[in-house]
């Protein structure tokens, strides 16, 4: 419940607002109080995470609230502070264990988030990391973010193919980060005319205000092209 508490309150489900400052606080405090009572890894990692997705929350749109994607945003933004407590949180869990989902995602969040620039990142990492979150917890979301990984690491015909059999399977079907995803790496490959579709697919199906101007301009920009 905290984890659904603090994931809505970083990014809404819908909404005008890209995420609930109040509904992450409360999530972080009680992750905080619960680490006292039961000091196990997971509440480690579990509050890792939180810290470590927090750090980055200043950088996440412009001043006109625009969204920024990860790669593009102005890291001198993130908070330091979060992101050393989030890794020490994690290194500590990894150290006690037992290692769960939530520990294996504040390391990958760690991975982002102690990557001096976007070229940094060691995408190699991720995906391995993300190999022992499908087999801890599989789900065709973490096999979408494992695709995404993957797209970075061996380039956007491979990120493509993993996005494609997702689709073809019906779990994501209407889940508008796969389309987004999907769309990216064709724009990366240069099929203007299929990225246009995908973007203009996950447009139809997302709810949540900033992210659909984020959308709305990359299927304008394709128009014009």
């Amino acid at each position: 419940m905290l984890y659904l508490l603090y994931n809505e309150g970083y990014s809404a489900s819908a909404g005008d607002s890209l995420g609930r400052m109040d509904l992450a606080v409360e999530a972080m405090r009680l992750t905080e109080l619960l680490l006292q009572l039961q000091p196990h890894a997971e509440t480690m990692g579990l509050l890792a995470l939180m810290l470590l997705q927090e750090s980055r929350r200043d950088a996440r749109c412009s001043e006109d609230g625009e969204l920024i994607l990860l790669p593009d945003q102005d890291r001198s933004l993130w908070k330091q502070d979060d992101i050393r407590r989030g890794a020490s949180l994690v290194r500590g869990a990894l150290l006690r264990g037992p290692v769960g989902v939530y520990t294996i995602q504040a390391a990958i969040a760690a991975v982002h988030a102690e990557s001096p620039n976007a070229a940094a990142t060691d995408w190699a990492e991720i995906v391995g990391l993300y190999d022992v979150l499908m087999g801890l917890s599989p789900s065709p979301i973490i096999a979408l973010n494992r695709a995404v990984a993957l797209g970075m690491r061996d380039g956007p015909a491979v990120g493509l193919l993993h996005v494609d059999g997702i689709l073809r399977s019906g779990e994501l079907h209407s889940y508008h980060l796969l389309h987004a995803a999907r769309a990216d790496f064709l724009r990366q490959l240069g099929e203007r005319d299929a990225a246009l579709a995908a973007y203009k697919q996950a447009l139809r199906l997302v709810e949540q205000t900033t992210a659909r101007r984020f959308l709305a301009g990359r299927v304008a920009e394709l128009e014009s092209a």
